[in-house]
């Protein structure tokens, strides 16, 4: 058999029909899905990113870029749900790709979803150590966490003090994922409380800051094209068509989570109805907020608040600073923000062991990645392991790099189930479809052409990382999945 054998589709659908002892427990509904997708969008891309973007890339026009992100991911979404509602087992674009593309392509897409969410919760982690110091010093009015415990031994302070370790986001990665273990129904619960504070949050952050909005802090409303330097000593495109695009690409980072959903297909009630309902619904009523918040954020500050006194935990500075008699809301934010992050950081985990789980009953990661708790029901050992990686990446990768690594690698995900729409209508034209991504191949062949433009927008460094992070994923199939496969090694 060579790279490309496919994974047949009555293998995957007869998969996908299994539950019981060594297989996923059916508990999710629509409502789970939709709460597990806007628990997972709405949070440090939000929060941390949508302020990086207007200091780095775009001043007051990050408004754009949210507008071009949500095109790429509605796109992108209209064909997932598709895949979702037809092919309803764990794995998203994984699973996706076995069926369409072959086995060479699902690995590296599966490869290239560890960027998405491990390393993703990996820099919510970090945004979360953030807010905490802000929690302590605003609210609860006690010292902070020294600079260098809470932030990497790659990054320094505006006064010169070098990281060590970021205790408190390997701490929250740790707690989250010992939680998972505990169930994936649980997490759903707890997941749903968090939503309804977190939207909340966001809401009133734009109602009450609208009547502060400075109409000189979004003139001129798109930069002249320029180079900015960041205090790490890292040059980005300012302002301009290309200042726009790489705001998308940083502020893409805040749509990741809607595909997350997919993830859960296997683990849900009615999956072929509840799929496109919980992907559709939840990236509706994020894209709306997103616009308005990031319209909101840019015209409390200038840009230059949020290149040095407002770089870290934003928002509540922003309020603070620009919001007289409005600190109990910077307060309340900040709490919300804690919590609505530690649910990001709670459906990326989710994402990532179901995917690792998918990728192992197919042999091509170890079967410690599939052992399911027998009281449980979740991949356990799965979430003890990636505890260990992902609080490896928050305690010692700074959050901007790992937040573009994370946003690349979604953006090439994203482009691969938009090619995989296209392959199944020619390869299985028969297939029921519960939900049809309309006018194909114009819509995918535009998601494709979007996202594409995003990760040009994100730079060559990005690139680069993207590439090397290929290779070590190349160097692990070549060396082990490919002898291990069931479907190229099938059992006499």
């Amino acid at each position: 058999m060579g790279l490309h054998v496919k994974k047949p589709m009555h293998t995957l659908m007869a998969d996908s029909q299994l539950e019981g002892h060594g297989h996923l427990k059916r508990t999710l509904t629509s409502s789970h899905l939709i709460a597990l997708g806007i628990g997972a969008i709405i949070g440090a891309g939000l929060f941390v990113r949508t302020a990086a973007a207007a200091a780095q890339n775009a001043g007051p026009s990050v408004t754009l870029g949210f507008v071009v992100a949500a095109i790429g991911c509605a796109l992108a979404g209209l064909c997932y749900a598709e895949l979702s509602s037809s092919i309803p087992i764990s794995g998203s674009a994984y699973t996706y790709t076995y069926a369409t593309m072959g086995e060479f392509m699902a690995w590296i897409i599966g490869w290239d979803l560890v960027l998405e969410y491990a390393v993703g919760a990996a820099t919510v982690g970090i945004a979360w150590s953030e807010y905490l110091n802000n929690l302590l010093v605003n609210v609860l009015h006690l010292s902070p966490i020294p600079y260098e415990w809470c932030h990497s031994p790659f990054e320094h302070s505006l006064q010169g003090v070098h990281g060590v370790m970021n205790i408190p986001a390997f701490g929250i990665i740790a707690l989250l994922s010992l939680l998972l273990i505990k169930g994936t129904r649980e997490s759903a619960f707890v997941n749903g409380l968090i939503v309804i504070a977190k939207v909340a949050i966001v809401v009133l952050i734009i109602v009450f800051g609208w009547g502060f909005i400075s109409h000189a802090n979004h003139v001129p409303f798109i930069p002249e094209p320029s180079t900015y330097t960041d205090h790490q000593g890292i040059s980005h495109h300012f302002g301009g068509i290309m200042g726009i695009l790489g705001a998308a690409g940083v502020v893409f980072f805040a749509f990741i989570g809607f595909d997350a959903v997919s993830t859960a297909a296997q683990e849900t009630i009615s999956p072929k109805k509840s799929m496109p309902i919980g992907i559709l619904g939840s990236l509706a009523i994020c894209t709306v907020l997103y616009i308005l918040f990031a319209y909101v954020l840019t015209g409390l500050a200038p840009v230059e608040f949020f290149r040095t006194t407002g770089r870290e935990a934003s928002v509540a500075q922003a309020i603070e600073t620009f919001m007289p008699g409005f600190s109990w809301l910077g307060k309340l934010v900040t709490v919300a923000i804690l919590a609505g992050f530690s649910s990001v950081i709670l459906v990326m985990l989710l994402g990532q062991s179901r995917v690792f789980y998918s990728m192992s009953r197919d042999g091509l990661v170890p079967k410690v990645f599939s052992e399911v708790h027998s009281k449980f029901k979740t991949p356990y050992k799965s979430n003890l392991i990636f505890l260990i990686v992902v609080g490896a990446f928050a305690a010692f990768i700074p959050g901007d790099i790992v937040g573009d690594m994370t946003s690349i690698g979604t953006l090439f995900a994203f482009m691969l189930v938009c090619g995989a729409v296209i392959i199944l209508r020619k390869t299985d034209p028969d297939m029921h479809r519960e939900f049809t991504t309309p006018w194909v191949p114009f819509v995918p062949i535009l998601g494709i052409i979007v996202c594409g433009a995003m990760i040009v927008g994100l730079g060559w460094t990005n690139w680069l990382r993207l590439g090397v992070w290929l290779v070590i994923g190349l160097i692990i199939y070549f060396a082990y999945s490919k002898n291990h496969s069931k479907l190229r090694n099938p059992t006499p």
